[in-house]
């Protein structure tokens, strides 16, 4: 299955209403949310930096992990927040080797 980085920040007023109860919302809704969407999250942590934090997920497709990015956001608890597909490293050699090939048909505008 494909395995996705999603990452987002808080709001200000998510980070009140969390640090009036505080939890580990990675646990309380990751995992959860993954399974809906018919994945797995696979870790997660809170981070410093443009992103509160990053969870790793396992899904069966795009539109399963769009599914999570869309349900999250919809909730009004985030800020911003971004989704990149992640390939292992066997992927990305394979993905050399097909632009080595691909490459032959493309000619820059000069």
């Amino acid at each position: 299955m494909p395995m996705f980085m999603y990452q987002f920040s808080y709001t200000p007023e998510s980070w009140a209403a969390q640090m009036k109860s505080p939890q580990n919302r990675l646990e309380a809704i990751g995992g959860p949310i993954c399974a809906a969407a018919g994945g797995k999250m696979v870790g997660g942590w809170y981070c410093f930096g443009e992103y509160d934090v990053v969870l790793i997920a396992e899904m069966p497709d795009n539109q399963s992990m769009a599914a999570i990015a869309l349900a999250i956001g919809s909730g009004g608890a985030i800020a911003n927040s971004k989704t990149t597909v992640l390939m292992s490293g066997a992927e990305g050699v394979a993905a050399m080797t097909k632009a080595a090939a691909t490459a032959k048909a493309y000619r820059p505008a000069r």
